[in-house]
């Protein structure tokens, strides 16, 4: 089969890094990049560090409106398939550049492989949640991560087309979690550019969420209860937070936070790995917290993998120092048999799915 795989942002890389790594041992594989995460730190790390094919394509689309975005991916998007006309188009998760495909690509009646369907938040108020429903009803194959996507997407009709393969984050944890440790990082700068000494101990912190970092309100809160931490946190910054988390910690003097930029994911398994405990509103940093056995807070409005909130293993949080901190101090309790996202393998079901199906 000739497969066209699209891909835009970071968690979308690590996944075509496992799948990829499987699909092109049997397949042709066309590797397109939408451009949605354009910074180094953000996209081209990602393709060095991980072993991925350099992209066939890539659109160049990033910033401005949901709508400008994604109507312009499907514009890049189209002349593509066109003119490559694949077997069939594989995505992942569910950002606007997995929503631009699965709608370019179901104009033109192409058959569609959907990598981490059926996750559900409850609420169209979460653009991603518009994307993910939007393309698992146009999609040929639902490949879920977690029986409980598998449950959402039987209860919507789509039982026929869906198949629970597991997680390719939970793959690439494995398979790079050992490549690399505290002591040979590299790219660890601060917002200045200047290398960070890692403490030997840290707490983690990633923070990105539109509804965390619109205002200075919620990300003073998440910032106050960093600050109050009895161990300094790193934080790698969004870059298009940076000026206003740079301007919070001199306001405030956050003393205790260490701000520094996107580090790839090499270094960011290395730092979950190594800190005491986590707190994130990034849905792949409380799953590799979950990998890691490492109690995680997650600051968000809904549950995005309900797998981990076992045992107090992963709480969610509102924007508020107070809250924070309380879930920080619940103790956890571990369940090592409780292996929810698959044993590892789950580049090779991908694989093996498309070809039975596709």
């Amino acid at each position: 089969m000739k497969i066209l795989t699209v891909v835009g942002a970071r968690p979308q890389f690590i996944k075509a890094a496992v799948v990829s790594r499987k699909l092109r041992e049997r397949h042709d594989e066309v590797l397109v990049h939408t451009g949605q995460h354009y910074d180094y730190n953000m996209s081209e790390v990602f393709f060095e560090e991980l072993s991925i094919p350099k992209p066939e394509y890539n659109l160049g689309v990033s910033g401005g409106s949901h709508a400008k975005m994604t109507g312009e991916m499907m514009i890049g998007l189209e002349e593509v398939m066109l003119a490559e006309k694949p077997d069939c188009v594989l995505l992942y998760g569910d950002t606007n550049s997995t929503l631009a495909a699965a709608l370019t690509a179901v104009k033109l009646h192409i058959p569609i492989g959907h990598v981490e369907a059926g996750n559900r938040f409850g609420t169209l108020n979460n653009p991603e949640e518009i994307n993910r429903i939007c393309t698992d009803h146009v999609s040929k194959l639902l490949m879920c991560c977690t029986q409980s996507a598998l449950d959402f997407l039987t209860g919507e009709g789509l039982k026929d087309r869906a198949l629970l393969v597991g997680d390719p984050m939970y793959d690439a944890f494995l398979y790079y979690g050992d490549k690399v440790n505290l002591n040979n990082l590299t790219d660890i700068v601060d917002l200045d550019g200047n290398i960070v000494k890692i403490p030997q101990k840290y707490y983690y912190l990633t923070c990105h969420r539109e509804e965390n970092t619109k205002s200075d309100v919620p990300l003073t809160e998440i910032l106050n209860a960093m600050q109050s931490l009895d161990a300094p946190v790193i934080y790698p910054v969004h870059p298009r937070n940076a000026d206003a988390v740079r301007q919070l910690c001199e306001t405030n003097k956050y003393e205790n936070i260490i701000t520094i930029k996107p580090v790839g994911y090499l270094s960011s398994i290395a730092l979950v790995k190594g800190a005491e405990k986590i707190v994130t509103d990034s849905g792949g940093v409380q799953r590799e917290a979950f990998f890691a056995d490492k109690q995680c807070v997650t600051v968000f409005d809904y549950v995005v993998w309900p797998e981990t909130m076992v045992g107090n293993v992963n709480q969610l949080a509102k924007p508020c120092a107070e809250d924070i901190l309380k879930k920080l101090s619940v103790p956890v309790m571990w369940d090592n048999k409780y292996k929810p996202f698959g044993t590892g393998n789950a580049g090779e079901k991908i694989v093996e799915a498309m070809e039975h199906i596709l």
